[in-house]
């Protein structure tokens, strides 16, 4: 049990990396508060944890859901922005529909929620602001260019608002993960290559989560860069 026990939202928590950083969070006693497109995918209760609705691909709605988690659970005093999706391709085979949702769920949301929760967190006397980036945040890579924008983007409003928040309680964070085995890929036409040390666990990166929420509230980590310790990748075939 953690000697502090804390209430966080984990954004994206039904599935890959959100999932996992909410077992481990409820599994070291914290109270998780997991936010999904359909809270009905939550089929294993725990006394510790509560669904809540939130569709990032809805901008309008987002600020209502924020202001209802801190009525509800006014001892939140963390976020977990696991939440967001991939789409690759050359630029030519987006649509404008296709470019604006994955900017809006993979950064745009995440500033609105941030936005939405700030003001009550800077009240906390410790606060964490953690966002799950990506290694597209790092380098441009082909057929990325709206993903790797999304991501860059992501990577420099949380460089951003740590100085911000540099006189506050609320310590910002970000992980850029490198390929992570999760469904992320089952929708994409390629994949780790199957076998070890080709894909982190997503428990790996709820392992650096873990460690961010552990340090003191005199220490900031800024930004973690977690990498299988392979990075080969496999095409799948056309049907």
């Amino acid at each position: 049990m953690p000697l502090m026990t804390r209430t966080l939202l984990v954004t994206g928590a039904s599935s890959g990396i959100g999932r996992a950083v909410a077992r481990r969070l409820l599994g070291q006693g914290h109270r998780v508060v997991g936010s999904s497109r359909d809270d009905r995918s939550f089929k294993n209760p725990h006394p510790q944890f509560h669904a809540v609705r939130l569709d990032l691909g809805n901008l309008d709605g987002i600020a209502d859901v924020a202001k209802q988690v801190q009525a509800e659970y006014p001892d939140l005093d963390g976020v977990v922005f696991a939440a967001g999706y991939g789409q690759f391709g050359g630029l030519e085979q987006f649509s404008p529909l296709q470019i604006e949702r994955l900017v809006n769920v993979n950064f745009t949301a995440q500033a609105i929620l941030t936005r939405a929760l700030l003001p009550k967190l800077k009240q906390k006397p410790h606060a964490n602001l953690v966002y799950i980036g990506s290694e597209a945040a790092l380098k441009g890579s082909r057929n990325g260019s709206i993903y790797c924008a999304s991501k860059f983007a992501l990577r420099g409003f949380t460089q951003a608002l740590r100085e911000e928040c540099g006189r506050s309680s609320v310590r910002v964070s970000l992980i850029n993960p490198g390929m992570v085995d999760t469904a992320f890929f089952e929708t994409l036409n390629f994949a780790p290559v199957s076998g070890s040390g080709q894909a982190l666990a997503a428990a790996d990166v709820a392992d650096a989560v873990t460690y961010i929420l552990a340090a003191g509230a005199h220490a900031v980590i800024d930004e973690i860069n977690l990498s299988p310790a392979s990075k080969v990748v496999e095409f799948k075939k056309s049907n």
